[in-house]
């Protein structure tokens, strides 16, 4: 399968369906989704699947960047994981648990909030998951936020999601480098809430395509190469 190059992050739609259309099937253990014929989900085909790949790639999203920056992986890690798919979409997240290892992103739209941060489907599954068992299965997670607009919540839902599957049992693996960010406080930073001056790591890769879209490609490209090595990709 070839790797796509995305230049930038774009809402265009025509972009991310030509991104989508030019994947193939998933090739991960066999989960199912809510629809009884082969679905078509942004373009993607998400019916039964065949095991190859091991990891599992989910997001969910409300504008797409999220879903734009799952697509992005994706051409980094190839084979190595399934393509992505809205987490949403499938029948009950027990199947998650037939997985060696997940990518899972979300982004953050509940600023503030104590829970339920992402405003997407994650929000209605998180409890679900927290009561599976995930115990060696290595999950690293991303988001998306705005550093500029929400930079006292900067990509909350990272820590939200982390916790949910760490609570699982899961090996948490992906944390972050805060170098050349900047915010005021984030609860995804390792340790705790702190700011980008303070902050050693974060939880996972934030992404910011408001103030430094510029610095996503590489961002992502530094991150799918440090997990091919902490997943054994």
């Amino acid at each position: 399968m070839a790797a796509t190059t995305v230049a930038t992050l774009s809402m265009n739609c025509a972009s991310r369906t030509a991104l989508a259309s030019s994947k193939g099937r998933f090739t991960a253990p066999a989960f199912s989704v809510r629809r009884s014929k082969p679905a078509m989900v942004n373009n993607r085909r998400v019916s039964s699947v065949r095991v190859s790949a091991q990891v599992g790639l989910f997001f969910s999203t409300t504008t797409g960047n999220t879903e734009e920056v799952a697509d992005l992986l994706k051409s980094e890690l190839d084979e190595s994981v399934t393509d992505p798919a809205d987490i949403g979409d499938l029948d009950g997240v027990s199947s998650l648990a037939d997985f060696d290892g997940l990518i899972v992103g979300a982004p953050t739209w509940n600023t503030g909030a104590d829970e339920m941060r992402s405003g997407t489907a994650w929000d209605d599954v998180l409890e679900e998951i927290a009561g599976l068992d995930l115990s060696g299965k290595k999950v690293a997670v991303f988001g998306c936020g705005d550093s500029g607009s929400y930079t006292d919540y900067f990509c909350d839902a990272i820590e939200e999601v982390y916790s949910t599957f760490k609570s699982a049992g899961a090996d948490m693996v992906g944390h972050f480098d805060c170098e050349g960010y900047e915010f005021e406080e984030s609860k995804s930073c390792v340790g705790g809430p702190n700011n980008s001056g303070d902050a050693d790591k974060l939880l996972g890769l934030a992404i910011d395509v408001e103030n430094q879209a510029d610095m996503t490609e590489d961002r992502v490209a530094s991150w799918a190469t440090q997990l091919k090595s902490e997943m054994s990709l």
